[in-house]
């Protein structure tokens, strides 16, 4: 009797799961419709992204077979993964024509001997990528309408089919089935997002490095229960680390459905990086990313309700860019700039929970460039709301080249909570170790440089690096200063304003003498003329 044949699937190991991503990338450099990572690592990811897709549904309908229930695909035949990327029969030019074409006529059956009249409308199905742009739940509360709005920013710039086949077949051989599978390709995928930073290369595509965002993670220490947002998330960084952070509090059933359902909340503008959080998240295993697609700035700021604010925002919103005039409109009159990291600085403020007697006021951690606290003009008048209404409590000063080579401009991370107006103001410079001048693209920071610092904010004592600057104290101080000039303002309006009145007082005199004279005149003229008419009678 012979042996049946072991189907059970290998593991996918860190080595193994590495060299079936390099074999990817190694067929796509022969594709000539390919220009570099920055368009193949795209390419790679949304792939990735309906095998996951399709991996989870078949897990998800074989649980529903178990418990007797029914279950409803998101994907419908012939669009799944199983469908199409398994057929090696459908390659080349017809691989081709599935994913790219919008509308593919259907073939006819052999066995079909039904004949096509000349006005008979030719049956047509849709081609891959339209049908998942068209996907749409019957609520607005399905993963569809996340496949949907992912699928709309993609396209296929292979042109090669047999290439195209070749790479479905390597990806085929990725399991997401796994726990331990899903962790090693969620690794993985971090690598591939900073290579997709490097490969950006001058084109103003820049990512938070990973150990600054892990830095803030763990001095904000988000709760279950708290909602967390980044309006300007990118591929996703802090909300990722947000859910890990939060995922060692799931205990039960129903922390974890609060940790997966109404915790974590994201905002992105561009379609790419959009494509690319939503795998990171899924990778990590968050079931149903919130990220809505679009600019964050594009809702007026005072028709933002006290639902939709939010416990924590932690964030790295773009700074050096301009937006455009119809934004701008969305922001108070005397606030209104095309600095776009000035325009989410007044977002942020607005979107943290207010302080009530039942509830803290909300905190933020953002990455901010040195305008935001050194400049004048509007950037003075948004510090200015920022310590009057919040508790701009700790600046920690970030050394030169953490963004390098993408950005030189100097950047710091603001601490601040709603609620409570600034008191004391506390510094904190993280400085380059082992004598460098700067970090590199080859060299970046390390989360260990991060430790004397977070040793540090729980027992603060002023160093060399810490100091405190009593913002209070400084700011009465100066209002006591500025009291004298208001003063001197004060009693030359007061002269101006009696001036005013003395002149005001003039003028009538002069206008009731004008009027006075023109009456005198006209009576004059009035009795001249009588005389001259009675000298005429005479004569």
């Amino acid at each position: 009797m012979s042996k049946k044949k072991n189907t059970v699937k290998e593991v996918t190991t860190a080595q193994r799961l590495s060299s079936i991503v390099k074999s990817c990338r190694d067929i796509m450099r022969k594709d000539r419709g390919l220009n570099g990572d920055s368009d193949r690592l795209p390419l790679l990811t949304w792939l990735m992204f309906l095998k996951f897709l399709d991996d989870m549904e078949v897990m998800q309908e074989t649980e529903a077979q178990l418990a007797q229930k029914k279950y409803k695909p998101l994907i419908k035949e012939p669009y799944r993964w199983r469908d199409w990327a398994k057929n090696i029969n459908l390659t080349g030019d017809d691989l081709i024509q599935f994913v790219n074409t919008e509308e593919i006529p259907i073939p006819k059956k052999e066995d079909d001997k039904t004949e096509q009249t000349p006005d008979k409308k030719k049956e047509t199905m849709s081609g891959l990528l339209y049908y998942l742009r068209q996907l749409q739940s019957n609520n607005g509360g399905d993963r569809r309408d996340v496949i949907a709005t992912v699928f709309r920013g993609v396209t296929n710039r292979m042109v090669s089919g047999y290439l195209l086949r070749d790479v479905v077949n390597k990806i085929d051989e990725i399991h997401f089935t796994s726990n331990d599978e899903i962790f090693t390709l969620s690794h993985l995928y971090e690598s591939l997002l900073k290579e997709m930073r490097d490969s950006a290369g001058d084109a103003g595509e820049f990512y938070t490095p990973r150990p600054v965002v892990k830095f803030i993670v763990e001095i904000m220490k988000p709760q279950i229960g708290e909602k967390m947002l980044d309006p300007a998330c990118g591929t996703g960084g802090f909300l990722v680390e947000a859910f890990d952070y939060m995922k060692k509090q799931a205990t039960s059933k129903e922390t974890f459905k609060i940790l997966q359902e109404t915790s974590i909340y994201g905002g992105e503008a561009k379609p790419l990086p959009f494509l690319l959080s939503q795998m990171n998240l899924l990778l990590h295993g968050l079931e149903f990313p919130q990220i809505s697609f679009g600019n964050s700035l594009s809702k007026k700021l005072s028709d933002i309700s006290d639902s939709e604010r939010v416990d924590i925002i932690m964030t790295n919103p773009p700074f050096g860019g301009e937006e455009e005039r119809g934004i701008l409109k969305n922001f108070p009159d005397e606030k209104q700039t095309a600095e776009t990291a000035l325009l989410f600085m007044q977002l942020i403020m607005r979107k943290l929970k207010k302080q009530t007697p039942i509830q803290k006021g909300g905190r933020a951690a953002v990455v901010v460039p040195n305008g935001v606290l050194f400049g004048d003009g509007i950037s003075a008048r948004i510090k200015e709301q920022l310590t009057k209404d919040f508790n701009l409590h700790t600046i920690v000063r970030l050394p030169d080249g953490i963004f390098a080579p993408y950005t030189s401009i100097p950047t710091n991370l603001l601490f601040f909570t709603a609620g409570e107006p600034t008191k004391d103001i506390w510094y904190y410079q993280i400085k380059i170790k082992d004598g460098r001048k700067n970090y590199t693209k080859t060299n970046p920071i390390q989360f260990e440089e991060f430790e004397e610092v977070i040793q540090w904010w729980n027992n603060r004592t002023e160093t060399e690096n810490a100091w405190k600057i009593d913002f209070a104290t400084l700011l009465s101080e100066t209002d006591a200063k500025a009291e004298v000039h208001r003063k001197i303002a004060k009693e030359s309006e007061t002269k101006i304003a009696k001036n005013k009145e003395k002149i005001d007082t003039l003028e009538k005199e002069i206008q009731a003498s004008d009027k006075e004279k023109d009456k005198k005149t006209a009576e004059i003229n009035n009795e001249s003329g009588l005389k001259t008419l009675s000298f005429f009678k005479l004569v």
